[in-house]
This record gives C-alpha cells, sequence and structure tokens, in this order.
C-alpha cells in the first residue's frame, strides 16, 4: 500500500505539472499521512538531510563559479585553450572543449561552464564561420563535463545520498571526463574537416602557447590549488569549496582587477537562487528516499531485476537506457536523489562498486543537460547564439552519441574509473 500511495501520488502530481520538489514532498507526506505518522518526522528527516558538513560545498562551489565568470579568470582559460589549438580544423570548437575541461574544473556545475564558455567562444566560432546551432551544439555537449570532471556538484550531491567518499568520486571522475572530452574533440575534428572549419589563429608554436599560459597563469593555478588540496589530503572538498572562493576573489580583485562590487553582488544574488533551489529538492527527496530504504522498495526492485535476468552487463545496459532517459525530463540533481536509493542496492549486489556506480551515473545525468526537452545548455547555448533549440538539438546528435558510447565503456570497464583512486591510493 504504501508503494502504491507514494508512487501513486507522485505520478499524478508530475502529470498535472506539479514541480519535482513538490511532487516528491507531497508523495512523502501521502505515504507518511497514510500509515499515521506524525509528519514531523518527515521534516525531521528532512532536515537532517541537508544539515551536514558535505552539503555546505554546494552554495560555496556555486558561488565560485559565478565570480570567476566576472573575475577574468574564464577568458583567460579561453584564451590558453586556443593557443593549444592552434590552426587545426575545428581548433576554435576544440579550444572550447578544452576551456569547459578547464572551467569545469573549477566550477562543478554544467550550467556554469557552458554560459562561462560560451559567451567568449559561441560568437567567437560565429565570427570565424562556424554554423550557428554547430558552435552552439559543440558547447552545450562540453559543458556537461563540468559535472564529470572534478570538483563536480552532482558527485557531491551523489556522495551525500550514498554516504560516499566525494574525494573518491572526484578522483575517479577524472578519467571518464577525459575520455568524453577526447571523444567530443575527435567528432568534432571529423565534422569539422568535411565542412571546412578552420581557425584565423596563428600557426600552433610553443611561443604562443608559453605566452598564454604566463598571462593565464593565476587562472590556470585555480583547478590545481582546489584540487591539489583536495587529492592530497590538504583540505576536504567543502574546505577546498571556501578556498576557491577567496582565491577567485583574490585574483579577480587583487591580480587581474576585474571583478567590481556589483559583480559580487549579482554573483552572490544567482547563487543564493540557485543554491536554495538545490537545498528544497535535496530535502524532500530525502524524505522520499527514507520511505523507499524503510519499506525495503528497493529490494523488491532489485529482486525483480535480478529475476529478470543475472547478467551484470545487461542489468547495465537497462539502467543505463533509464538514465538517460529519465535525464531528458528530470532535473540531474532530482534524478540523483531520486534514483541512487533505488538502483544503487541493485548494483552492489552484483558486486558493483558503490563509487563506480556514481561515475556512471553522473556521466548519464550529463549527457541529460544536452538532449531536450530539459536540456539546460542546450536554452543556454540557444540563447546566447540566438537559434533554435531544435537546431541544437540536431547538431547534438554525433555528441551525444559518443558520450552514451563512453558511458558504456566506463560501465563495462570497471578500471576506467577505478585505477586512478587505487593508484593515489584512495
Amino acid at each position: 500500500m504504501i508503494s502504491a500511495v507514494l508512487f501513486g501520488a507522485f505520478a499524478i502530481l508530475l502529470i498535472i505539472g506539479a514541480p519535482i520538489t513538490v511532487a516528491l514532498g507531497m508523495a512523502a507526506m501521502a505515504a507518511f499521512m497514510s500509515i499515521d505518522k506524525d509528519v514531523a518526522t518527515l521534516v525531521q528527516v528532512a532536515y537532517n538531510s541537508v544539515n551536514s558538513f558535505p552539503v555546505m560545498a554546494l552554495p560555496a562551489f556555486i558561488l565560485s563559479g559565478a565570480l570567476m565568470q566576472d573575475s577574468g579568470i574564464s577568458r583567460r582559460l579561453v584564451g590558453v585553450a586556443e593557443a593549444l589549438a592552434g590552426r587545426m580544423s575545428g581548433g576554435m570548437a576544440a579550444s572550447t572543449v578544452v576551456a569547459c575541461l578547464f572551467f569545469g574544473a573549477i566550477s562543478g556545475s554544467g550550467p556554469a561552464t557552458t554560459a562561462a564558455v560560451g559567451m567568449l567562444m559561441i560568437p567567437a566560432m560565429i565570427k570565424r564561420g562556424y554554423d550557428k546551432g554547430y558552435a552552439s551544439a559543440v558547447t552545450a555537449s562540453s559543458g556537461g563535463l563540468g559535472v564529470v570532471i572534478p570538483p563536480s556538484i552532482p558527485m557531491v550531491i551523489y556522495g551525500v545520498t550514498a554516504s560516499e567518499s566525494i574525494t573518491q568520486l572526484f578522483i575517479a571522475g577524472v578519467f571518464p571526463g577525459l575520455l568524453i572530452a577526447f571523444g567530443i574533440m575527435l567528432v568534432n575534428y571529423f565534422i569539422s574537416k568535411r565542412k571546412g572549419y578552420k581557425s584565423d589563429a596563428d600557426e600552433w608554436s610553443i611561443k604562443t602557447v608559453l605566452i598564454k599560459i604566463k598571462e593565464g597563469f593565476w587562472a590556470l593555478m585555480a583547478p590545481v590549488v582546489i584540487l591539489g588540496g583536495i587529492y592530497s589530503g590538504f583540505f576536504t572538498p567543502t574546505e577546498a569549496a571556501i578556498v576557491s572562493i577567496f582565491y577567485t576573489l583574490f585574483v579577480g580583485i587583487f591580480i587581474y582587477r576585474e571583478l567590481k562590487l556589483k559583480s559580487i553582488f549579482k554573483s552572490m544574488d544567482s547563487t543564493t537562487w540557485l543554491a536554495g533551489r538545490v537545498l528544497i529538492i535535496l530535502f524532500t527527496a530525502q524524505a522520499f528516499g527514507r520511505l523507499l530504504v524503510q519499506y525495503k522498495i528497493p529490494d523488491a526492485i532489485a529482486a525483480g531485476l535480478l529475476d529478470l535476468t543475472g547478467n551484470v552487463f545487461i542489468i547495465w545496459a537497462l539502467i543505463i537506457v533509464f538514465l538517460i532517459a529519465i535525464g531528458m525530463f528530470m532535473e540531474t540533481l532530482a534524478t540523483i536523489m531520486l534514483v541512487t536509493p533505488v538502483l544503487l542496492p541493485v548494483m552492489t549486489s552484483l558486486g558493483v562498486d558503490p563509487i563506480h556506480f556514481g561515475v556512471v551515473l553522473v556521466m548519464c545525468c550529463e549527457i541529460g543537460f544536452e538532449t531536450p526537452p530539459l536540456g539546460e545548455n542546450l536554452f543556454i547555448a540557444s540563447g546566447i547564439a540566438k537559434t533554435s533549440i531544435e537546431e541544437i538539438s540536431v547538431k547534438s546528435i554525433p555528441f551525444s552519441f559518443v558520450e552514451i558510447l563512453s558511458v558504456f565503456l566506463v560501465a563495462y570497464i570497471p578500471g576506467l574509473a577505478l585505477w586512478l583512486p587505487k593508484v593515489l591510493g584512495y
């Protein structure tokens, strides 16, 4: 009965158009009231879910990413990426991918990465002869790297939800993120060569690269300071998020001298809005998840899947297809908090490492940023390029295909995600 009330109320609320947060919270409340539980217990469970030290990293990383857009850091990272790309076919688009890697290693957010890099690179690509839809598609696809490359806000959420090490998740995400980036650049090279997209930059030279690295030294040091501190154990991911804020403020105000008081207030305003939305989703999703675990609903789902097949490769395929499909309609953070209590027990019963599962889950969610109807990166890129979502979506298909291939590779070869944590002793 609890399952019927919980999922029935959730489905009905979604069908009538209720926001995911309201649907989760109201479904959990309806299930609690159906078994005569005090609703205050539900509120206490939800409050405890957000009253934790790791959750503090969320607003801090969001604020850090927002500040970097106005501090001059993102612009200098793009300059380094362009110098590395040179005059190769699709060089400007390739430098966009590299810039997203750099910025993703600071912001931890897909939409923030797309906005920061896209504001600079999409107009530049269009000016140099790239099709509007293609320039937007490359940027939207690459922007998703911000949630796979550490530090990653979705990985923080998964770590909190699954009670797993956030540092291990960060380290495990490095190679899969690079794998996706390489795949996007490879596809971009062949498409650009066919369409004749070339950079107007000078021939590649070590001198140009060194000049750009010198100009962007403090920008490049941001991910070194943040990730180096985490991996060396000098500070925790939560402390790293605070360090990234002060580092950005110091560089933007005293070194580059581009960060003004007005920009700081604007960044704080956008951070408050986004962090509040995330924490409310976390609040309601934890209440929903508590009921799932308490009444052993994940165990029943696991048993059903295992009755269907005991082949871990088939189950991985089913789960990946399910996650990609649900990511097209549901926000990333809500997806992670909703499916983790259900699917993680299934995979651990098959011997899958929880860190490995978390990386694959986040990679699947990354694809959701560039697939309609919900794809946030598509909307951001569309607004910058002033082109339609439909056009960008069609041009994104080759990149989505290579990203899905990367997900299956990481899922079927666990070592791709787990070798680096083992090498570093985690």
